[in-house]
């Protein structure tokens, strides 16, 4: 199964449990139309004790476990997901990073604002607006967000042109 595929299917389960997440980085960006390859789905999910009690059902449907360590396979706890921290998970539907924030400590609540819910294949599902992706990827200096950045930017003033 293309690794496309697999992420559409990995939002699906998050979509049917109904967790509260934005799709945020590489997965975004193609979202939005530009022209990257992605291998992880990056998710800023809300922090609450009932959506983490849902994330918690799509992951054990998902098989996750932290791909940090893959000997053991050791699965989240909720304690993990409503800490601010990122969870490196692998599951069998591909790698899922799921980030308690953001830039610096902006939570799913706040990034609410710059998010729109967008239909993909009949899932709604709410990603980060393309000009805040772009924001968040000025303020790295890593070279393959540099270079991702140039493409957003392309991606974006094409858009405004059409």
């Amino acid at each position: 199964m293309p690794a496309s595929t697999k992420i559409v299917d990995l939002l699906g389960v998050l979509a049917r449990h109904r967790v509260d997440f934005i799709v945020v980085g590489g997965v975004a960006a193609v979202i939005h139309g530009a022209p990257v390859n992605t291998f992880d789905l990056d998710v800023v999910h809300a922090r609450t004790p009932d959506n983490i009690e849902r994330l918690l059902g799509a992951l054990r449907e998902l098989d996750a476990f932290y791909r940090t360590d893959l000997q053991r396979r050791l699965p989240p706890t909720a304690s993990h997901l409503v800490s601010p921290g990122h969870q490196l998970l692998a599951t069998h539907m591909g790698a899922l990073d799921l980030l308690g924030t953001i830039e610096e400590e902006t939570s799913y609540e706040e990034l609410l604002a710059d998010s729109e819910e967008l239909d993909l294949g009949g899932t709604p599902i709410r990603v980060i607006t393309l000009e805040r992706l772009i924001v968040i990827k000025e303020k790295l200096t890593r070279p393959k967000d540099q270079v991702m950045l140039l493409v957003l930017r392309a991606t974006l003033d094409e858009r405004r042109r059409s």
